[in-house]
């Protein structure tokens, strides 16, 4: 096998597949995988053309790719906006391929970044936005997997953990990002929930059910965001909500507390509130104290800040926040949250726009350049 060969071919023929029509990170993937089957057949039948050889069969792997992921999206839209209660009716194996790309040959954490790209649709920018690292890194790490399981027999399944950290990222995407992917995170779950009696598979579901009893709400008329103390609640699902709370109560009452189960009361605690002046927030510091716990999550820390400021006022959520890393992603918009209920505009109008500039979204972004600017025409209208 001639790896230099290989190596020299390689930006070649994604050339060539982006000259065919392919963008780049399709093409690109493409081309890994018939690298891939050229390391485990080339030795014993080496192609007389080694560069065509590749242009096939990467582009046909390119052309699968592109079908699968129109079915993916066919079964999108015929999935309702707000998904039915109860378990899922219908049937593939989309999950049985989440279960056997969390194969026991990989980490977990590379597991989880192949079947998102693979099975889950997300490109890997978005997947490196998940895991908090340059996106470079994490087209290594997929390309590592992929190279990792091109020898192995799919006979043994990965494990439920590993699946449901899957699926919780590709709903945060969905709710979050810009493919909506909530619902068949949601489809996913429900069928995994009747397929195993697991507390934070339920915890899981409880959790993408009051997130996503939310989602009328989250934006206005316009398109913008609208924060959770902003949001009408009377567009809140009460339904979900109420399925939700449910699914949750009967996973907490089996005491094997999870972090989905403790992200999923806290989410509880918020739909219960009729206003957001009524939030108890005391008991939602608890349950992060739950989450750090189980977790030892910078992101848990970070939300932690947030609620101990409404708790116990701006300085001692400010005070919480002075213990985190300020590279961490949203640590701005949190300090300017808290400096402004502090009273200090000045330093909370220049946070607000140090968070606008690194902000993962453009709806974001557009939310925080708005608070920065209504806080410098606040200043302007004091002089």
């Amino acid at each position: 096998m001639d790896e230099v060969l290989l190596r020299t071919l390689t930006p070649t023929v994604i050339g060539i597949l982006v000259r065919r029509g392919a963008d780049f990170a399709a093409a690109e993937d493409a081309v890994q995988d018939a690298l891939v089957e050229a390391v485990r057949g080339w030795p014993d039948d080496p192609p007389r053309d080694p560069k065509g050889w590749l242009v096939a069969v990467a582009w046909r792997k390119f052309l699968d790719a592109a079908r699968a992921d129109t079915s993916r999206r066919r079964r999108e839209v015929r999935a309702e906006v707000e998904p039915m209660p109860g378990p899922s009716e219908v049937a593939d194996d989309t999950l049985q391929l989440y279960f056997l790309c969390a194969h026991p040959s990989l980490t977990p954490a590379s597991a989880v970044a192949l079947t998102l790209r693979a099975v889950g649709g997300l490109t890997t920018r978005q997947i490196a936005q998940a895991y908090l690292v340059p996106e470079a890194t994490m087209a290594q790490r997929i390309s590592r997997a992929k190279r990792t399981v091109s020898g192995v027999r799919f006979t043994e399944p990965g494990d439920v953990a590993t699946v449901l950290r899957v699926l919780y990222l590709v709903f945060n995407e969905g709710y979050s990002g810009d493919v909506d992917l909530a619902a068949e995170a949601i489809r996913l779950t429900r069928e995994l929930a009747a397929r195993t009696d697991h507390e934070e598979v339920a915890g899981l579901l409880a959790l993408m059910l009051l997130h996503h009893a939310r989602r009328a709400a989250r934006t206005g008329p316009d398109g913008r965001l609208v924060p959770l103390a902003e949001q009408d609640r009377s567009r809140w699902d009460t339904r979900l909500i109420a399925e939700g709370v449910d699914v949750l109560q009967r996973a907490l009452a089996r005491d094997r507390l999870g972090e989905f189960q403790a992200q999923a009361a806290v989410a509880a605690l918020h739909a219960d509130a009729p206003t957001v002046e009524e939030t108890d927030w005391v008991q939602i510091v608890e349950w992060y104290d739950e989450l750090v716990r189980l977790t030892d999550s910078p992101v848990a820390r970070l939300n932690r800040a947030v609620a101990v400021g409404e708790a116990d006022g701006p300085r001692a959520g400010l005070a919480a926040l002075a213990r985190l890393d300020p590279a961490l992603p949203r640590y701005a918009a949190v300090a300017a949250y808290l400096r402004e209920r502090d009273g200090d505009l000045v330093a909370a109008a220049r946070l607000y726009a140090d968070a606008a500039r690194s902000a993962p979204s453009l709806a974001e972004r557009d939310h925080l350049t708005r608070q920065a600017a209504r806080l410098n025409a606040r200043l302007r209208g004091q002089r």
